[in-house]
């Protein structure tokens, strides 16, 4: 599986280029629509299981073990940066998500809830390698100039859209014609086929890293925050998700207000959705130009934009379903341009470490935005939406403000 380098770190070799991207888009989508369809099957093995005394909290509690611990990204990531074949760690986070999903959906209602619940966060650990931590290798597949590079990310931005409506939907289909178990036995079998190309993928070997390169989790803290590009993406990844997050219950509550039932919510987030995925395949065909971190900053503009554009919409079911489609598109460039920062401005030894520590942050404000949303319910979704607008706007404006005087210090 060793492939011969050029003295710049990429494969040499008929296996560069789009065959690789390729090899690498279909194990993300199996990889990640497993990470993202695996909390949707066990919320409802957990509400069909006739020996829970409390189904509906299990499986919220399942889930939330399921989530959390992406936040330790860079944890795990440490070991992805520490190793020689980088696609051997990756392999094995793949099989063992899919293993302890199993094992957690095989065992429910059978042994104590506190160990259903340890298992379901062991998958969760492995959970950040098949995101940023793939993302992370993404950038040694491809031709190094920019357009190769662009165009790979917009991929890269692709897969997660793709896993994050197919796997859901193929858990939800099955488990509504046949059972949940099965759906879950399914999607912890087809990480089979994720692991046997993720070993084929035409990495390099690399000189290990040692202790002393691969940094603490405080050392990546400060490189995340001290590296003023990285720093300006947290903040507006930050901002972009909390409304992000809170969505799914705006849309519930929303359904609920002018329907009359809670069912038309998620065709409101699958608006979203379908809408990122439209902007996604757009970009694979038109891949972003220019300076990854202008592309960011325009791109955040735009978000706030649609939210507040969704605010206003937000008076008719149809207007707020539309305007939902608008900005899941806007949304698509938006994160197809933080990769492109992270992968330009990640130093080398501890780059696993930086795309899942950011991947961390934007997990987490987008549960708290969820969270925050469901306590504000009554607020109505206008306001909620405009909020949510402000805050990415305010983002906008300090990472704006931020780059001005990085430059100005730069030039003194």
């Amino acid at each position: 599986m060793q492939q011969s380098t050029t003295a710049n770190g990429h494969p040499q070799g008929k296996r560069r280029g789009w065959k690789a991207l390729l090899q690498y888009i279909v194990a993300a989508v199996i990889s990640r629509g497993a990470d993202a369809g695996a909390g949707v099957g066990l919320v409802l093995l957990a509400s069909s299981n006739q020996h829970l005394a409390h189904p509906q909290l299990t499986g919220a509690l399942l889930a939330a073990a399921l989530t959390a611990p992406h936040v330790l990204g860079p944890l795990t990531a440490r070991i992805l940066d520490r190793a020689h074949d980088q696609r051997r760690v990756l392999a094995a986070a793949s099989l063992l998500y899919g293993l302890f999903v199993l094992l957690t959906a095989c065992t429910l209602g059978q042994i104590p809830l506190f160990c259903s619940i340890v298992l379901a966060a062991c998958a969760g650990l492995c959970g950040p390698l098949l995101t940023g931590g793939l993302s992370s290798v993404l950038s040694r597949l491809v031709d190094e100039d920019e357009q190769h590079q662009r165009r790979a990310e917009s991929w890269d931005a692709l897969t997660y859209g793709m896993s994050g409506t197919l796997g859901p939907a193929a858990v939800a289909v099955i488990a509504t014609v046949f059972s949940p178990l099965l759906a879950l036995i399914l999607l912890s079998i087809s990480v089979i086929v994720a692991v046997v190309l993720i070993l084929w993928l035409p990495l390099q070997m690399r000189t290990s890293h040692t202790e002393e390169t691969v940094v603490s989790e405080h050392g990546v803290l400060h490189i995340l925050l001290h590296t003023g590009q990285l720093r300006r993406a947290i903040v507006v990844m930050m901002a972009a998700a909390f409304p992000g997050g809170a969505i799914s219950v705006i849309a519930v509550a929303f359904a609920s207000e002018q329907l009359g039932n809670s069912a038309g919510g998620g065709w409101l987030v699958a608006a979203f959705g379908l809408g990122n995925l439209a902007g996604s395949l757009l970009l694979t065909l038109f891949p972003l130009r220019g300076e990854p971190e202008r592309n960011m900053l325009l791109y955040t503009a735009l978000v706030a934009v649609t939210f507040g554009i969704c605010a206003l919409a937000a008076q008719t079911y149809l207007a707020l379903l539309l305007a939902l489609a608008v900005a899941g598109a806007a949304n698509a460039p938006f994160f197809a341009a933080t990769l492109g920062v992270r992968s330009n401005y990640a130093p080398d030894h501890v780059r696993g470490q930086v795309f899942t520590g950011m991947a961390g942050f934007k997990i987490a404000s987008s549960s708290a935005g969820t969270a925050l949303a469901g306590l504000l319910t009554g607020l109505g979704a206008p306001l909620l939406l405009l909020a949510g607008g402000m805050i990415v706007g305010a983002a906008y404006v300090y990472a704006v403000l931020d780059r001005k005087g990085a430059s100005r210090l730069a030039r003194s």
